[in-house]
């Protein structure tokens, strides 16, 4: 295969993932935006993730804290992947699956939402992130991929999963930007005055 044929390949296999997302995956989008807009009317949305998947966790915060396309008010989220003296200090002292369980044990609060991604589903840390999670009874929504592995058994029925329906590391993180823009596009619609 020439280097033509694999970009477009690349093309073709994301526009697959994509359509199969929309069709399986709209509903529970949706109801994760409203969600998360309502949770951010008074309380916040903490993010976390490992690589590409920590860079996603420090978009939607910024998106967040910031804006997406329109003029609002300021909102309360906090990335959990970009403190580092958090982080190593954490991963020295405790385990580096840790990292977020113990961020969380401090600033994770009743009500506020944990967005929790990992392509393979299995990342130890997010892993305890979500435990820890539950212990200070905060919703989760779960970005993963493939069977949705370990994240998908610790989820509780008010918690959502959004699964893309792909084994692809680069496809899955490609839609999960996707569905965070359009999480992000449904808050922007709430009126927070």
């Amino acid at each position: 295969m020439n280097l033509s044929e694999r970009i477009n390949q690349h093309f073709t296999d994301i526009t697959k993932v994509q359509t199969q997302t929309i069709a399986d995956l709209a509903s529970p989008i949706i109801t994760a935006g409203q969600q998360m807009a309502i949770c951010l009317q008074q309380h916040k949305i903490l993010s976390c993730g490992n690589g590409g998947s920590a860079a996603q966790a420090q978009h939607f915060a910024a998106e967040i804290i910031n804006r997406f396309e329109t003029e609002r008010q300021a909102l309360a989220a906090i990335s959990l992947t970009t403190d580092t003296s958090n982080l190593t200090s954490i991963a020295n002292d405790y385990a580096f699956e840790n990292i977020f369980s113990r961020q969380i044990e401090a600033l994770g609060q009743n009500k506020d939402i944990l967005l929790a991604i990992s392509t393979s589903g299995n990342s130890p840390n997010v892993l305890k992130a979500i435990q820890a999670a539950h212990t200070k009874n905060m919703y989760i929504i779960a970005l993963t991929g493939g069977n949705g592995g370990t994240i998908a058994q610790e989820l509780r029925p008010t918690d959502i999963e959004i699964r893309i329906p792909s084994h692809s590391t680069a496809r899955i993180q490609e839609v999960h930007l996707l569905i965070i823009h359009c999480l992000c596009d449904i808050i922007d619609t709430v009126n927070y005055e």
